[in-house]
């Protein structure tokens, strides 16, 4: 009995194009792109401020009056001279230098300092110390306590004095430095004892080379605290003669209330360095917190 093989019904090019498998779209991709455009959106509100202090500084008062918010028509880069001229800012930007260079190296020495041995463990609990280092940050400033400390010292109205209380205030330094250290192999800590290489030589002839970025990250933090401190130095130094920017451009913005040009340009006086400083140091910036968080 034969049996007959019936041929297969042909597949139609259209019902092959159906039965291919539809490539789905990767939920992460989905994920970046909300991610992206939420990044985008804080990089506008920090972008648009300076934008906009930017624009207001290249206009004449009559321009500012007539449209604060439109695109300048006639730039007035004379608003940065003048505005550095009538505020003498050239004083106040030389006492914010000495005051921001030296409190920010002091600070970043005390926090290498005190964040290496308790890394290590060398100190009687290190725990306790690293959660210390926490805390601090929560604590306020006790102005009361160092000016008087000042006062008893002699060392109020003095650039001394006002550098080392800015100096003090390491703030997150130490448990940055906590943290990045600890990527460094406790290894070497024995083979250079092992070689008979003392403490203080081995922390900055082997261990600053290999913590660099957390050290600038550290050093650039305190520095725009320094920098943008005015409460402090409101306090400490009532002599105008020792005072930072920050008191310049505050006595600058109760005199040109109402040009608000010259105030924008006196502002952007004040800000520039440290975006300039920014811009150079931002990638040991974002190495130095990501090493100190991830590591530690």
């Amino acid at each position: 009995m034969s049996t007959a093989l019936t041929p297969a019904p042909a597949t139609s090019p259209d019902r092959r194009v159906q039965d291919q498998v539809v490539p789905r779209r990767s939920p992460r991709r989905g994920r970046h792109t909300v991610w992206y455009l939420l990044a985008s959106v804080v990089v506008l509100f920090y972008v648009l401020p300076l934008a906009y202090l930017v624009n207001t500084a290249l206009k004449s008062n009559a321009e500012f009056s007539r449209n604060p918010i439109g695109l300048v028509s006639d730039p007035r880069l004379g608003n940065f001279v003048e505005a550095w001229q009538q505020g003498g800012f050239a004083g106040y930007t030389l006492n914010s230098l000495l005051y921001t260079v030296a409190a920010a190296g002091i600070g970043t020495f005390i926090a290498l300092v005190m964040a290496f041995p308790v890394s290590r463990g060398y100190v009687r609990g290190s725990r306790w110390w690293t959660a210390f280092f926490v805390v601090v940050l929560f604590l306020p400033n006790a102005i009361i306590t160092q000016f008087q400390l000042l006062l008893r010292l002699d060392l109020y109205n003095t650039r001394l004095g006002y550098i080392l209380i800015m100096a003090a205030g390491v703030g997150v330094g130490p448990l940055l430095m906590n943290g990045y250290i600890k990527s460094v192999p406790v290894e070497l800590d024995e083979a250079a004892a092992l070689d008979g290489i003392g403490y203080w030589r081995y922390l900055f002839t082997f261990v600053v080379p290999l913590v660099k970025p957390a050290l600038a990250t550290t050093f650039l933090l305190q520095a725009i605290w320094v920098w943008n401190e005015i409460i402090l130095a409101t306090i400490l130094l009532p002599d105008q003669t020792k005072a930072p920017l920050t008191l310049g451009l505050l006595n600058f913005q109760g005199t040109y209330s109402n040009q608000w040009g010259l105030l924008a340009a006196a502002t952007m006086i004040v800000a520039t360095p440290l975006i300039v400083a920014y811009l150079f140091l931002q990638r040991f910036l974002v190495s130095g917190v990501l090493g100190g968080a991830v590591k530690g």
